[in-house]
């Protein structure tokens, strides 16, 4: 770990975690995250038997060896980590039986979707946000990555509990680390990023961006991802059911890496590339991660963790650009000066190229919305490259075709 990176710990969970570290040295084991005991969990939870998938559950197993050999999580981190999987394979579960019972919900249109997907700190959350607040435009809630499918008695359009304990995460995130939310707000009723779905199908980038999962990350580099898109669009299909709109807008920098599957399983859909100097979203990117990492491990290696990232970065926006060269008709280019300087206008030219219009009822929400999510409005977030071993040059060598190609 870097000499500048501190863990925000409160006494409370350094005392929780502490009582981990005495258990650990006894050789105790608290939490079992085998894959084996996870999937008896869902199924006890869910009263709905385990369907066997080749690549899911290749996946479920390389991911909880990863985590229980690799992650070094803590006592507190354990217990969240379980919670999560425990979720998200009670949910596979509830999604396939939902299936089994109104099959019609997959063969459910999904419209050409506006994808925004350029690099992490360019400007791709605020450029999510605006279009979002079209009323037209359907995103992915946070409320619903976490709670996706509705609860027993739910009235249609008024999720009331599914908000509610979204907002209670959202404030136990808060608790844990606030200076996460000078980096990165979480809003429990506000768009999240479309990847957190994927983490659904076991085949994303979630696990390694919260976690030290090397053997995960090689495993995944390996994997057709398709299937995760596959999966990505049964979900939407299945939220599009609960509130439909004309619009679909998805957002996440996972995306650059996976550009050729994402337009097999979406072919209408409009890529929106942001830009932004790689040498000035470094380091805040990777405070980002180390805080993010934090909030699971009392031992973050930031140096380790923002060489990884900055690595696959790299290689993420290189494959963009391949395939960029085989379908540049697909693609609108957004550069981060550009969309602060005047949003709208960017928001116009997406619209054009989608061949949406943008009135003036919906430019008036959208300075609403601008008005009341305010830059810095959770703190100042302060980082430095060398904060994390990194130097500019590095970082120049690494991005050179892509800051090439862009100008940046």
């Amino acid at each position: 770990m870097t000499d500048t990176f501190t863990p925000f710990r409160r006494r409370p969970i350094r005392v929780i975690n502490r009582v981990g570290e005495e258990l650990r040295a006894r050789g105790v084991s608290v939490v079992d995250l085998s894959a084996d005991t996870l999937r008896r969990r869902a199924e006890k939870a869910t009263g709905l038997a385990w369907i066997a998938d080749p690549q899911a559950d290749e996946a479920l197993d390389v991911l909880c060896t990863s985590i229980v050999e690799e992650a070094d999580l803590s006592l507190l981190g354990s217990f969240i980590i379980r919670a999560r999987m425990h979720g998200i394979l009670c949910t596979r579960l509830r999604v396939a039986e939902l299936i089994r019972a109104d099959p019609e919900i997959t063969s459910m249109p999904i419209g050409p979707p506006i994808v925004i997907a350029g690099l992490q700190r360019s400007g791709t959350t605020m450029l999510h946000r605006l279009i979002a607040a079209d009323p037209e435009v359907r995103a992915v809630g946070s409320w619903e990555v976490i709670h996706l499918l509705p609860r027993k008695h739910e009235k249609p359009g008024r999720p009331t509990i599914r908000v509610a304990q979204t907002t209670m995460a959202e404030l136990a995130l808060r608790y844990l680390n606030p200076r996460f939310f000078a980096i990165h707000a979480v809003e429990a009723d506000g768009p999240e990023e479309d990847v957190l779905l994927q983490e659904y199908s076991l085949l994303s980038q979630v696990p390694e961006a919260m976690l030290n999962v090397p053997s995960y990350s090689t495993w995944l580099r390996r994997q057709d991802m398709r299937r995760s898109y596959e999966y990505l669009k049964t979900l939407l299909q299945i939220l599009h059911a609960q509130n439909p709109r004309p619009r679909w807008v998805l957002k996440t920098p996972a995306h650059l890496e996976n550009l050729s599957a994402l337009l097999d399983v979406f072919p209408d859909a409009l890529i929106v590339q942001t830009h932004r100097d790689p040498v000035r979203t470094t380091a805040s990117f990777s405070s980002m991660l180390a805080h993010g990492h934090s909030m699971f491990s009392d031992r973050v290696d930031a140096e380790s963790v923002a060489r990884h990232w900055l690595g696959l970065n790299g290689a993420m926006v290189d494959r963009a650009l391949d395939v960029r060269a085989q379908r540049p008709d697909v693609f609108v280019d957004v550069r981060y000066p550009d969309l602060v300087d005047d949003p709208l206008a960017e928001v116009e030219r997406i619209y054009t190229a989608a061949g949406f219009v943008l009135t003036d009822e919906v430019r008036a929400r959208m300075d609403e919305h601008r008005a009341g999510h305010a830059q810095y409005a959770h703190g100042v977030h302060t980082y430095d490259l060398e904060d994390f071993g990194l130097t500019a040059d590095e970082v120049r060598t690494v991005y050179s075709r892509y800051r090439a190609a862009f100008d940046l």
